[in-house]
């Protein structure tokens, strides 16, 4: 097992696998009506076993190389996470996307972190552009989006149903070249 660190606070960034499937719920418990205010995340985890299901899926895309999940744990507690909801390495493009509980907020959690499997992503798999889907009312994705230097491509108009209504979903991406050259140095 790893663990990377996402700073001096403790904060670490760590696959978020199929055993882990209680912890996931219980932070869900958490972050439940938060979390669901533009994503169906807590929709599809609601016990033991859909979260299980939820993170095998995962662990079954990360085997074929087509998406992967990673948890965001401050002081030993799971608080959020990031992920490649998709991933299709012979066109060298994925989707990053990203959650938090209400606790975890405004401390840089999702930025560190997405800087992290996008430098991945770019660096190691070879991947030529990252999208981030976000509902066009999420103004804190959206600035987490600004901060990894992604530019708006657009916006899908009423393209995704969430809870009985119809959401804008805007479009970001950043491309290699551009992650690269906005890479601080080290």
């Amino acid at each position: 097992m790893y663990a990377i660190s996402l700073g001096e606070d403790g904060a670490e960034l760590r696959p978020l696998e199929p055993w882990r499937a209680e912890e996931l719920l219980a932070h869900m418990e958490r972050g439940r009506d938060f979390i669901g205010q533009y994503i169906a995340l807590p929709d599809f985890v609601t016990d033991v076993e859909s979260s299980r299901s939820y993170l095998q899926s995962y662990a079954d895309k990360a085997a074929a190389d087509t998406g992967r999940i990673y948890g965001i744990w401050t002081d030993g507690t799971l608080v959020g996470g990031v992920l490649f909801r998709t991933m299709d390495v012979g066109l060298g493009v994925a989707e990053a996307g990203c959650w938090l509980e209400p606790s975890a907020v405004g401390k840089g959690l999702v930025t560190r972190a997405a800087r992290v499997i996008i430098d991945w992503a770019v660096e190691e798999r070879g991947l030529h552009r990252v999208e981030w889907r976000v509902a066009a009312a999420n103004e804190a994705s959206k600035a987490v989006a600004r901060r990894l230097g992604m530019t708006k491509d657009g916006v899908l108009r009423e393209s995704y149903p969430h809870r009985g209504e119809r959401h804008d979903v805007e479009v970001w991406s950043v491309l290699a070249p551009e992650w690269r050259s906005g890479k601080q140095p080290s």
